[in-house]
């Protein structure tokens, strides 16, 4: 699959994709893949022109951290931590030092709408407040692409509409945005389509 879809140019920037298709049909370890946190079984897998797939872990780390930002279903925050203790985690694993670290975060905010929640612990925030801290912390390290799994998937209609807006305005910033969906109407926001039934595209 992975080579297929590099082979039509899908990780180029101002793309915004929806993968969509059964359960089962392989969409979440297509991403898991793209993102590396899986190895593909076989194929080819090129990212910017180099082929990554026998890179060695720590290679893979690295691209995780600066290449990729990653949003899930499930938020995948540490509720004991603050919003902004959540958002500034990726930058303590980063080779990237922001002398104004904290103003820069609070901006992150500050564009999300939840400036006000900076000092507040994820677990005592509504669900669309969680996924705006999720997003937050995808985009900190200034990723290229952002793999969102399900992004809307808990949330209500009207929330997941907003949520969906942002990762238009990241796109337009110049963001690559692929979104796993079952929805259509989320599917409708993106500019491509990719359908997925059991692996093949």
């Amino acid at each position: 699959i992975s080579a297929c879809l590099v082979g039509s140019e899908m990780c180029i920037r101002d793309i915004y994709i929806a993968l969509m298709g059964p359960s089962g049909a392989g969409k979440t370890t297509l991403m898991n893949i793209m993102g590396c946190l899986d190895r593909a079984t076989q194929g080819e897998y090129f990212l910017d022109g180099n082929e990554i797939s026998d890179y060695p872990e720590k290679e893979k780390a690295r691209l995780r951290n600066e290449k990729f930002g990653f949003v899930v279903q499930d938020f995948a925050l540490i509720n004991e931590m603050t919003v902004y203790e959540n958002v500034r985690l990726p930058l303590r694993y980063s080779r990237k030092r922001l002398k104004e670290e904290r103003i820069y975060i609070e901006n992150i905010l500050k564009d999300l709408e939840i400036e006000d929640k900076k000092e507040i612990r994820v677990c005592d925030l509504s669900g669309g407040q969680q996924q705006r801290v999720a997003i937050a912390r995808a985009i900190v390290n200034s990723p290229e692409i952002i793999l969102a799994d399900e992004p809307t998937g808990a949330l209500d209609q009207e929330t997941g509409r907003e949520v969906m807006e942002i990762f238009s305005k990241l796109n337009q910033q110049g963001k690559t945005i692929i979104i796993v969906t079952h929805d259509p109407n989320i599917a409708a926001k993106c500019n491509r389509i990719i359908k997925i039934v059991d692996g093949k595209i």
